[in-house]
């Protein structure tokens, strides 16, 4: 199992993080923390966290490098991950491991619920939930799924050595939020691995700490930016149905809930809310669309699909 860790004011998140996944049973086989460039994080989660292996990131700065420096250390035949800031309901890494009882399973996920410091804003739309790293309204529970949620998730480790680990040019970078690193390596490991499915499990579960400066718009407008930014980079290194998720959660899921707030807007109670969550929508899936925009200008020499390392 593989936390990554860089943030100094996290440090008790990451210790509650990884006590409750030591608690699991059955027990993780390792308990790695990868600690990102921040030697004084790393000695404090090292004298917590004993029971723990814990090392720094000697690869680049961000997650992606971080996550492959733990792999590097792995030896299970499964390898889990989990944010730093998040934290395992009893009986996660049991579903998470029953999730690979069918042989072409690659990959499993679970649930993220948001656990908000200050409550979640009327304004801020269910659908918008993985702005801020959680499961979405309208996400199906369990079944076959493109990729899991990056804060809950578990990999064969053959995934890694057949199709190459996380690619370090695409994922978070510090306070920059990027991401899509999990969505890239589950369609690169799609077309690698003949018949490589993913899924999401019911009862893997876990709980994902939301700060309060994420429950203001300006933060989801920059998120739904930069999630643009970040689809644009996975276009140019799949193909033409890598995007289809996106494509059914735009006609689909956000069209239902404008529908929903539009309703709640003239005969509700919720009269602000929901006009607010109505400007969220629209102002949300309007800064993915010109991050996309930029993303696509920005990557158009990206290399193709066939040239990312195995590391």
């Amino acid at each position: 199992m593989i936390v990554c860790a860089f943030a100094d004011d996290r440090l008790e998140l990451t210790v509650r993080c990884v006590e409750a996944a030591l608690q699991q049973e059955p027990a993780p086989a390792q308990m790695i923390v990868v600690v990102d460039h921040n030697p004084g994080l790393e000695a404090q989660l090292r004298e917590r966290l004993p029971a723990a292996t814990v090392v720094p990131n000697a690869g680049d700065r961000g997650l992606s490098s971080a996550r492959n420096a733990g792999i590097a250390l792995a030896s299970a035949d499964v390898v889990a991950f989990l944010d730093d800031d998040a934290c395992p309901h009893p009986g996660w890494l049991a579903a998470l491991l029953d999730g690979f009882s069918d042989s072409s399973i690659a990959g499993v996920g679970g649930r993220a619920n948001a656990n908000w410091e200050t409550g979640q804003p009327d304004w801020f739309p269910d659908p918008f939930l993985w702005v801020v790293g959680c499961s979405y309204g309208g996400q199906p529970d369990a079944g076959e799924v493109r990729n899991p949620i990056g804060c809950n998730m578990a990999f064969r480790r053959e995934v890694f050595d057949q199709a190459g680990l996380f690619d370090v040019n695409i994922g978070r970078l510090g306070s920059h939020p990027l991401g899509c690193e999990e969505t890239e390596i589950c369609i690169r490991a799609a077309r690698e691995i003949p018949g490589a499915r993913f899924a999401l499990v019911r009862g893997a579960e876990i709980d994902h700490w939301v700060p309060a400066s994420r429950a203001e718009p300006r933060y989801l407008l920059r998120r739904c930016f930069y999630e643009g930014v970040s689809k644009a980079l996975v276009r140019t290194l799949g193909d033409e149905r890598s995007l289809d998720t996106e494509r059914s959660y735009v006609t689909r899921t956000l069209s239902a809930e404008i529908f929903r707030s539009l309703i709640s807007a003239v005969t509700g109670p919720d009269r602000e809310a929901g006009l607010g969550r109505i400007a969220a929508v629209i102002g949300g899936l309007g800064a993915a669309t010109a991050g996309y925009l930029y993303g696509s200008v920005l990557f158009r020499n990206r290399q193709a699909p066939g040239d990312v390392v195995k590391q």
